[in-house]
């Protein structure tokens, strides 16, 4: 027996947004003044530095839980399931349903119970209820889903990850370019088969750490000082990250019982290319064994950085084949792990 993710879907929106598409932008330091550089060298470096090529945005009649909602079709249609059975819908996003245009957030009712009115679900013994975790939402959900049904309190489990970060970015902060929209879904349940979730660690990070990302105004001086907009001191996060997240992922596959050389894969949260490769390279560092190429597979090229939704949209794309050079087969072993606000990173071992 095992607790295994039987169902997997995504939505990508199909509006691409080029880093050539920012060459007009007018980009502020944070004290509002103009940078001296040009925009095609913001732009030349900003790649260098994250990867990103590209990125996907929400249409303008699409809110984050009509992402979900669309995830969890392909998810349900994936595992072949009566969303009627389903115990809990948990899904994880950042700012709830923002409507193209406007910059207030809606979650009253919560997204999950969006999701679940659009599933046309009625069973009321369907829990819905959302996660704010930041980044590692999706992966705490599924830490959540499996702790219910191994303690009889859930047979299956829906755990979406989706955002709309481009509703909720600064347009005058060069990090906006970072951020994109997605969403992707998992059905969590108990199989025969052996595997599944292995293992899990879970850490926050607040004792100085807790507004390395955070909300405030638009570095343009005369906004409405009472919007607020996703803001990052992106050095100190990629520092944060590189120190601690190599040690939860060890903690994490220790755990498991697992040797590092069985591991395949590790489906890292996309933020920063960079960032995820050095993340990778200090984990292998710490068991002394060589880094395996084709490790990690890297999805922030052409989507950007969609918080919740980077990992299941990853796995998606793996388990599809749309990912060049990388597969997963059973008996595979892979990590999963996130990073974001808080400080929160989180990370589950699993066998398929």
């Amino acid at each position: 027996m095992g607790i295994h993710i039987t169902g997997v879907g995504s939505y990508i929106p199909t509006h691409t947004e080029r880093n050539e598409d920012f060459i007009n932008h007018s980009f502020l330091d944070t004290d509002g003044s103009p940078f001296k550089n040009e925009n095609g060298d913001i732009i030349e470096k900003f790649k260098a530095i994250t990867g990103i090529e590209e990125r996907r945005y929400a249409k303008p009649h699409q809110s984050t839980s009509d992402l979900a909602f669309l995830a969890a079709e392909r998810a349900i249609e994936d595992a072949a399931l009566d969303p009627e059975t389903l115990d809990y819908i948990i899904v994880a996003h950042n700012f709830g349903d923002i409507q193209h245009g406007c910059i207030q957030t809606e979650m009253l009712p919560s997204l999950a119970t969006r999701v679940k009115h659009q599933l046309q679900i009625k069973n009321p013994n369907c829990v819905a209820y959302d996660v704010i975790f930041g980044c590692p939402g999706w992966v705490e959900g599924v830490i959540q889903a499996q702790a219910f049904i191994k303690a009889g309190m859930a047979k299956k489990c829906m755990v979406i990850g989706a955002d709309t970060l481009s509703r909720i970015v600064d347009t005058s902060d060069r990090d906006s370019m970072i951020f994109a929209d997605g969403a992707g879904a998992t059905v969590i349940e108990e199989t025969e088969r052996e595997g599944g979730i292995l293992s899990h660690c879970t850490q926050t990070f607040s004792n100085g750490e807790a507004f390395y990302i955070y909300s405030a105004k638009s570095y343009e001086a005369d906004a409405e000082p009472t919007d607020k907009y996703i803001k990052m001191h992106g050095r100190k996060v990629y520092e944060f990250a590189i120190s601690h997240v190599p040690q939860a992922l060890k903690e994490c596959l220790d755990k498991s019982g697992e040797e590092i050389s069985t591991l395949s894969k590790v489906f890292l949260h996309q933020a920063n290319e960079k960032m995820d490769e050095a993340i990778v390279k200090r984990f292998y560092r710490l068991y002394r064994h060589p880094q395996p190429e084709n490790i990690l597979p890297i999805s922030i090229h052409k989507l950007g950085n969609s918080s919740v939704a980077t990992v299941p949209t990853l796995l998606d794309l793996v388990k599809r084949n749309q990912m060049e050079n990388h597969t997963v087969q059973e008996g595979d072993v892979v990590l999963f792990a996130s990073v974001g606000a808080g400080m929160n990173i989180n990370a589950f071992s699993y066998k398929f």
